[in-house]
């Protein structure tokens, strides 16, 4: 057993808290671990008095680890006044409850801290639903915390006879609310799935935002929708999905989902919580893997969310990686690039100061071109109207206006717009060039 970063984290708020990062064989290998799991618990507003790391070849069914190490944290839970201890590794309901026996004080692994900064953050009606659903999941296992009252059977009058144990109500009331929050978030969905479709219909392109959590997503989500979306330098900032509706250049209207930030090891209950927000990322035209570019460790992060988007089975969307934070780095210019058949792949940006995002335009711009289609239409004097029209849906490359006062515009958009456009009064086709 060691102290790693012996500095003491004092945000006076929240609960005294011990940590114990275990290293494990499987996960010696992960550099970045360590860390994250420290401000994972920083983000959450605990009070973190100590860290300690503690090395294993394997674990111990009892305690996870070894009776003696236990011992070790119950002196040092008693000296330090600690309320809660938390484990960087998932704990068994067993060991959890053993351990707050022996320690005398609340036990957490990382899944229920990453369970409670999703509580804290989730802002939005589903967000809400989903993240209760996936702590009623994790705790229906976890019920029988060594409390005495969950072990006695409901008697007195009116309640004699064989009744049921509070352990057997509370496991019910779980299963209850569960199938509550179910049917609500179904009804959520089947609203969103009625935006979707819509979206299909008026053959709108769909990008979404996707990356490790931290590195950018909702920043640049402001930057190219001009949206006010929270956004801060902490583990899951946001957590709600956002989409809008955008202009790009040289790409005309499309719509961009902000979705929540992956991690390494996240947990199965938030995947199957989330999977709804998750539908976005799935169904999207052009996946943006957002990537923090000044990251030493980004390598081994790209590779977890990659494992993630194939989990949900978006592993075949076209992806631009954007190397994301390049201000962070010295003397870096913007620049993109291209693999050996010219397709543009990566794209380094900073979405805090605008540098590159010109190129990330390039960039969709040439993804997104066999859904868009170029053209050149004549609209007579009394359809100028339509002109402010084709602006909010789509891209208007040149206009002017000729000897007899109609407007001649050469535009970019999709295919299905363009067809409903020249089904109107006044709105004549010259000539229509395919991008596919």
């Amino acid at each position: 057993m060691e102290l790693f970063d012996r500095q003491k984290d004092a945000v006076g708020q929240g609960e005294r808290t011990l940590l114990i990062y275990v290293e494990l064989p499987s996960t010696r290998n992960i550099h970045n671990a360590k860390s994250e799991f420290k401000e994972l618990a920083r983000s959450s507003g605990l009070d973190i008095i100590e860290a300690i790391h503690v090395n294993r070849n394997s674990t111990k069914a009892q305690y996870f680890i070894g009776t003696g190490k236990v011992d070790e944290l119950a002196q040092m839970v008693q000296e330090l006044e600690l309320d809660l201890v938390i484990f960087s590794s998932e704990l068994t309901p067993s060991q959890e409850r053993n351990l707050e026996k022996t320690l005398q004080c609340q036990v957490m692994d990382r899944t229920g801290l990453i369970l409670d900064i999703f509580a804290l953050r989730a802002s939005s009606f589903e967000g809400k639903l989903q993240v209760e659903l996936a702590q009623l999941r994790h705790l229906s296992t976890r019920l029988v915390r060594g409390w005495t009252h969950l072990e006695r059977q409901k008697g007195g009058i009116g309640m004699r006879g064989p009744g049921e144990t509070q352990l057997e109500t509370d496991k019910r009331l779980i299963a209850v609310r569960i199938k509550n929050i179910t049917r609500r978030l179904d009804k959520v969905h089947k609203q969103r799935d009625l935006g979707r479709k819509s979206r299909v219909k008026n053959e709108l392109p769909m990008i979404a935002l996707a990356g490790y959590t931290n590195a950018g997503k909702s920043t640049l989500f402001n930057t190219l929708t001009d949206a006010k979306v929270f956004a801060h330098d902490q583990l899951f900032a946001t957590l709600d999905s956002t989409i809008r509706r955008v202009i790009l250049p040289a790409s005309g209207e499309a719509v961009i989902a902000d979705t929540v930030g992956f991690i390494q090891d996240l947990p199965h209950d938030l995947v199957d919580a989330f999977k709804s927000t998750l539908e976005e990322t799935k169904r999207s035209d052009v996946l943006l893997h957002i990537v923090d570019a000044a990251d030493e460790y980004n390598i081994e992060k790209i590779g977890q969310v990659d494992e993630i988007i194939e989990e949900i089975g978006a592993g075949k969307i076209p992806t631009i990686l954007v190397m994301n934070k390049i201000d962070c780095l010295d003397n870096f210019t913007p620049r993109l690039d291209r693999d050996e058949s010219g397709r543009a792949y990566r794209v380094w940006i900073s979405s805090q100061t605008g540098e590159g995002i010109d190129l990330l335009y390039q960039a969709l711009a040439e993804q997104l071109s066999g859904m868009m289609t170029r053209a050149k239409i004549e609209l007579d004097v009394k359809s100028a109207h339509i002109r402010s029209e084709i602006y909010d849906v789509g891209y208007i490359h040149n206009e002017k206006v000729d000897d007899f006062g109609q407007w001649i515009l050469e535009i970019n958009v999709t295919h299905h717009y363009l067809s409903k456009l020249l089904n109107k009064k006044g709105v004549k086709l010259l000539w229509e060039q395919s991008q596919k």
